[in-house]
This record gives structure tokens, C-alpha cells and sequence, in this order.
């Protein structure tokens, strides 16, 4: 059993299950105290939001919450991950530790709401369905991508960063957090231009996904691929720094005509201590970099939906790539790696959506 695997086990789970019940034991202690703040909307900062905010990111500094009244009787207290896919699957597990109270509800992530009630201020700018539109990017070499273009009627350049925030908030709150975050794969703002498509009211957004999301279903069955006897190739470059770029490479895999049952990307990035001069790593170094490696690969098997693609090195930093089936477990795993290993080598990771892994065409070039 590998580094990740003990610190992933038990009293792992253990630690972080009591943790969520620390916390609603917590919260139930103090949530009478926490509605009157609602109900009277009197000293929400000090009796209720600074305490909550405190206590969440001592669990996870991307949880955040929004709070109101559902009805007189009732509060809404909801977790969201602001959209970050790393964050989300432990959001989920929170509010489902949740307790049952009586003036309370608990939601895990930002619901879909109502067009007719998606109106959103920011200073001077409005976000509605009014003037809000959007038409679909296609893409014959890449069909199932979804990529949208939202047009916002009173778009400035000079006001880009508001209205993209504005824009971002608008369809968090009307698609919903999640579907917002896993559905759309690419997306640009911009104002009206003489020439674009047909404008589509962005109230007919919903089905629009719903039924591009559909298609790509029907077409994606997920297939699993057991990578045992898969070909890998070496692969080297020269980086402009002069230094070499090594790479191993399952090139088999790349030409899979399944890759869209796994369209997830998750690219970890290992940094180490290398040599000054070349930027590799070491006989023991090496040897901790194959550890991490091997470690992921025990928890995150092909055969189960999670295929290691290969890996890189060079400039002091070893990268693994894998495709996923979906992002919650790899979340998971990779949350807890940078307890597991020596102290010396920094974990990072990202998760992405990739339908057509064009992360990995720098291998297929390249090979």
C-alpha cells in the first residue's frame, strides 16, 4: 500500500467525516442565535456571517455560503464552491452531513433559478434576460464542444472585468452552480456586432444545454480501457532555456476513438528540487517522483474510469496527465497528496473539462 493509499484510508476518512459533524455540531449550537440574525437582518456580520465564515475555512478555504429567508418561517443556508470543480465534490459531502432543523434549509452549491426572478445589480450594470442573448460556436473538427458566445447589450471594454463578472454571476444563479460549471465548455462575452448569428434569448439556454447535452450522452457511453498492454513512447524535447523536456507517453491510448467517455483532464504538477543546470531531478528525487506516481495510479486505476496518459519532466517540474470519467474522486485524491509525500516536493492540480483531449496533441505532434 503506497503513501496515499494509508493517508487516504481509514482515519482518513474518519478525520474528515468528523470534521463535517465538528461542524454542524458546531453550527446547531449557535443556529438560533444565527436566525434571529436572518429573520431581523440586524447584526448579520458579527452574529452570523463572520463566525460561519471562519469556521468553513478551517474545513476548506473554497467553501463559501450564501445566506436569506426561504419564508418567515424558514432560512436558507447554501454552501457553494463559486464554481471551482475541485471544491465542489466536498461541498456535496458537507451538506450531506447536514442535520435536520426545523427553521433551517441546507443546500449543497447555488440552485437554478427562475428567469423571470435572474436579475442581478452591480453598480451601474444590470444582468437580465432582456439584455442578455447568446448564439452557439460551432465546430466541425470538434462537434460536441460546447461553446457559447453571450452577447450583453450594454457591453464596454472599458467595463469588461464587471461584465464578465456580472455575465458569470447572471448564469451561475439562473443555470445553476453545477450545471454552469460542467456544461459549458467554452464561453466568450461580448457586445452586439453587425454580422453575428441570430441572437437566442438567454432564457432559452436551459434547453439548449439540455439538449446538446443529450446528444453527446447518446454518443458517449462510458467505456472503460484497461491500458495493461499499451505501447508507451520517449519522447524529448529542447526548451528554450536549452535544458531537455523527457516525456513517457502511453501513445496507444491517444488514438482511442472512446475519448469522450473520459472528458475530463487532470494535469498535476509536481515541483521538485532538481539541478541547477538541467532541471531534473536526481537518483532520490527521481525516486519520490515515481513514488507520487505510482501512489495516484493506485487510486486512480484505468480500469475504473481514471487513465494515466503519461507524463513529462523538465525545468524542475514533473507533470502527469490524466483523462477522466469524471472529476469527484481525482478531486478528492489529489486534495490530500501534499500530506502524503516528502515536504520537498510542492502538489498542485487542475481539473478541466477536455471532450477531445487537445491537451495531449503537443504528443501526438511531437510523435
Amino acid at each position: 500500500m503506497g503513501l496515499l493509499s494509508k493517508i487516504l484510508g481509514k482515519d482518513k476518512s474518519d478525520n474528515q467525516a468528523d470534521g463535517y459533524k465538528n461542524f454542524w455540531k458546531w453550527f446547531q449550537k449557535h443556529e438560533q442565535q444565527f436566525f434571529k440574525a436572518l429573520k431581523k437582518k440586524k447584526d448579520l456580520e458579527e452574529d452570523f456571517f463572520d463566525q460561519l465564515t471562519n469556521e468553513l475555512k478551517q474545513m476548506n478555504d473554497g467553501f463559501f455560503f450564501l445566506a436569506g429567508m426561504m419564508d418567515k418561517d424558514t432560512a436558507e443556508l447554501i454552501i457553494t464552491a463559486d464554481g471551482n470543480i475541485k471544491t465542489i465534490p466536498f461541498v456535496e459531502e458537507l451538506v450531506a452531513e447536514a442535520p435536520q432543523l426545523p427553521n433551517w434549509h441546507f443546500t449543497a452549491l447555488k440552485p437554478a433559478s427562475d428567469i423571470s426572478t435572474a436579475n442581478i445589480q452591480m453598480g451601474e450594470l444590470t444582468f437580465n434576460p432582456d439584455n442578455i442573448h447568446f448564439y452557439p460556436n460551432e465546430h466541425p473538427e470538434y462537434p460536441d464542444e460546447i461553446d457559447i458566445t453571450i452577447v450583453y447589450d450594454h457591453y464596454e471594454e472599458t467595463l469588461k472585468d464587471n461584465i464578465l463578472s456580472g455575465i458569470y454571476i447572471f448564469l451561475d444563479n439562473f443555470l445553476g452552480e453545477l450545471r454552469f460549471a460542467t456544461a459549458v465548455d467554452n464561453m466568450t462575452v461580448t457586445g452586439r456586432e453587425e454580422g453575428q448569428p441570430d441572437l437566442i434569448p438567454v432564457s432559452k439556454l436551459k434547453d439548449y444545454l439540455l439538449w446538446r447535452e443529450k446528444e453527446f450522452i447518446e454518443k458517449s457511453e462510458v467505456a472503460f480501457r484497461n491500458t495493461e498492454h499499451d505501447n508507451y513512447s520517449v519522447l524529448e524535447a529542447e526548451l528554450t532555456s536549452g535544458n531537455r523536456l523527457l516525456a513517457v507517453v502511453n501513445t496507444d491510448v491517444l488514438s482511442w476513438e472512446n475519448k469522450a467517455s473520459h472528458p475530463w483532464v487532470m494535469v498535476i504538477e509536481v515541483h521538485f528540487k532538481g539541478n541547477e543546470q538541467t532541471g531534473m531531478p536526481d537518483n532520490e528525487t527521481y525516486q519520490e517522483l515515481e513514488e507520487v506516481e505510482e501512489s495516484i495510479g493506485e487510486e486512480l486505476k484505468a480500469e475504473e474510469g481514471y487513465i494515466n496518459i503519461g507524463r513529462q519532466t523538465a525545468e524542475n517540474t514533473r507533470t502527469i496527465f490524466y483523462a477522466c470519467k469524471e472529476f469527484r474522486k481525482p478531486a478528492k485524491i489529489l486534495k490530500e497528496a501534499p500530506q502524503a509525500f516528502s515536504k520537498d516536493l510542492q502538489i498542485n492540480f487542475a481539473i478541466y473539462k477536455d471532450k477531445y483531449w487537445r491537451t495531449f496533441n503537443r504528443f501526438v505532434t511531437a510523435g
